[in-house]
């Protein structure tokens, strides 16, 4: 069988799984409508000629939230930013902040996991000691410190992220290829010369790399849901930015409504809330989707 026929059956058999399940099918259309969002935000909500189109657009001074209006179709939040707009390029934030952190973090993991399983000896001992030191600190308490050291803003809770997210990935990438390392094609390699670069490259990486990858779709929504929290905390994007975490932090002093009408500013917290569940559902559930059709322990099954 040919190479290019062999492919195309695989292609067909992965849609056939993908089929089979509707969740995966439910995590697609979820992603698929937020990339569609993300695309098309600057016609959906069109910013202001000559200013940054993050910025979210301010109908006053006023702290209190409007409800929804003509003007503002899904409310404003304190400080009287728009909501809908907010929102809107949110979607862009949130692609941005997930897809750059879990490449990199990926990236980062396959080259350290790499070399610490494979070499062994005292450079995986060095490597895994380090690890060791980032686990034992809580992930989000340590990207807080990070942040704070390197200046609260977007791009510094990416660094962050990215500087704690990588040994999950760097000792998964080490299991697996300490797993393969001693197989008999690999040990074939070494007996006719191969040198430990090809080894790595051609024989094991392609191997050992599905778990890393399943792990990095799976876990975009969880990085937004990260990032979202240090925004919430002020840790983040800067005060009218749109960023859903931002937007719900600053309806923080608004979540008990007022006297006798807790659910006065209801919007504030809702929407922006749903953006995140269904974003991070999403994902989850497109991970769970790539894992069936990539990981070939149950890819048969």
């Amino acid at each position: 069988m040919s190479s290019t026929k062999l492919f195309l059956n695989e292609l067909l058999f992965t849609f056939k799984r993908m089929k089979e399940s509707p969740l995966s099918i439910a995590g697609l259309a979820i992603v698929t409508f937020y990339i569609c969002l993300a695309i098309a935000a600057p016609i959906l909500a069109p910013p202001q000629p000559g200013r940054d189109p993050y910025i979210m657009p301010s109908y006053g001074i006023s702290p209190i939230p409007r409800p929804p209006s003509k003007e503002a179709i899904w409310g404003t939040t304190e400080g009287q930013y728009d909501l809908y707009y907010g929102c809107i390029w949110g979607t862009r934030t949130a692609f941005r902040t997930g897809i750059i952190t879990t490449i990199a973090v990926v990236i980062l993991g396959i080259i350290i996991g790499s070399i610490a399983g494979y070499f062994g000896g005292k450079v995986d001992e060095i490597i895994m000691r380090i690890t060791d030191i980032f686990y034992a600190i809580p992930t989000i308490v340590l990207a807080m410190a990070i942040v704070v050291l390197l200046g609260v803003g977007l791009d510094n809770v990416i660094k962050a992220l990215i500087i704690v997210g990588w040994p999950t990935y760097a000792r998964l990438m080490r299991a697996e290829i300490l797993r393969i390392k001693n197989e008999d094609y690999v040990e074939a390699a070494k007996a006719v010369g191969c040198s430990n670069f090809r080894i790595l490259v051609k024989h094991v990486l392609p191997n050992a790399i599905y778990p890393v990858l399943i792990m990095g779709s799976m876990n975009i929504g969880n990085t937004v849901l990260a990032a979202s929290a240090l925004s919430f905390l002020g840790l983040g994007s800067p005060a009218g930015y749109a960023d859903w975490g931002s937007l719900i932090s600053l309806s923080r002093n608004w979540i008990l409504g007022l006297p006798g009408n807790p659910l006065a500013f209801w919007h504030t917290y809702t929407i922006p809330g749903l953006f995140i569940f269904t974003f991070v559902l999403g994902w989850n559930l497109l991970g769970d989707a790539f894992r069936d059709m990539l990981d070939p322990l149950i890819r048969r099954r």
